[in-house]
């Protein structure tokens, strides 16, 4: 197996570091990495913020789901869909003053912009985990980001057209979490088809969440008379209050996209 295949299946959520520092030139390869990710358009519909602030980290670990590990990690970058500075460039070169424009109002990003730069940001973050991991430097994804947009707005000075769409922690693994074994996924026949999506059936589920049925017989009796792995996934996490709150702030986040 080649080095980038090894890197690939081997990698992990980190979640405790060394204290050791991320030095410059390791960042700088990460960024650097980061900034050769696909892009649509080549267009770059994405900002990265380099959280040096211990304060902004202490902050962080709280918004985003109290999280404390994130207080510690050496290296934090958030990653924004942008069409803010796009947005920006069309006043500034003067797009409003062209013949075929001149006289509408000037067109705004909407909701499918957005998913757009959603797509860059996304694609660039990964391409720094995996430029970290190369390194050594693990890395953790934050979605939680997500919640509480209004203190993270305010905490970054987002502009209208910015979504923070993913926070990064980065640090050299503990040797605990380098000995820790890797989590499971779906096996290929559940998540991969030929030509068009197709649904599970009941047989097919059960196969899907077997090891997960077992483990929760072996566990016992769940919360609120959980009896398998769905009725756990709902409780614990799409029920969850962080999941509504997490919907409550990208619906806020939404509405500065919407047209008007």
């Amino acid at each position: 197996m080649n080095p980038t295949m090894d890197i690939l299946l081997k990698r992990r959520s980190i979640r405790a570091y060394q204290e050791r520092p991320v030095a410059d030139p390791e960042r700088e390869a990460i960024l650097g990495a980061a900034l050769r990710a696909p892009t649509a358009g080549n267009m770059m519909l994405y900002s990265v913020v380099h959280v040096r602030s211990q304060e902004t980290k202490d902050t962080l670990a709280r918004t985003c789901d109290n999280q404390p590990f994130i207080a510690k990690a050496p290296l934090v970058l958030l990653f924004l869909a942008d069409y803010q500075r796009w947005y920006d460039y069309y006043h500034v070169s003067g797009v409003a003053q062209l013949p075929g424009v001149r006289g509408e109002p000037l067109q705004k990003p909407e909701e499918g912009d957005l998913f757009l730069a959603c797509c860059d940001a996304l694609i660039a973050a990964q391409t720094a985990v995996i430029a970290a991991e190369s390194l050594g430097i693990g890395s953790c994804y934050i979605g939680d980001i997500l919640e509480n947009c209004e203190v993270h707005r305010d905490l970054f000075k987002l502009p209208r057209y910015t979504f923070p769409i993913c926070l990064l922690c980065l640090g050299y693994p503990s040797q605990q979490q380098l000995e820790r074994p890797l989590t499971t996924r779906f096996d290929e026949k559940f998540v991969v088809f030929e030509d068009a999506y197709r649904s599970l059936d009941v047989r097919e589920y059960e196969e899907m969440f077997r090891r997960a049925q077992e483990q929760l017989a072996r566990s016992g009796p769940g919360p609120e008379g959980v009896e398998n792995p769905g009725q756990m996934n709902y409780v614990r996490k799409f029920r969850a209050e962080f999941s509504q709150e997490m919907r409550r702030s990208v619906k806020a986040m939404l509405r500065a996209w919407e047209p008007g």
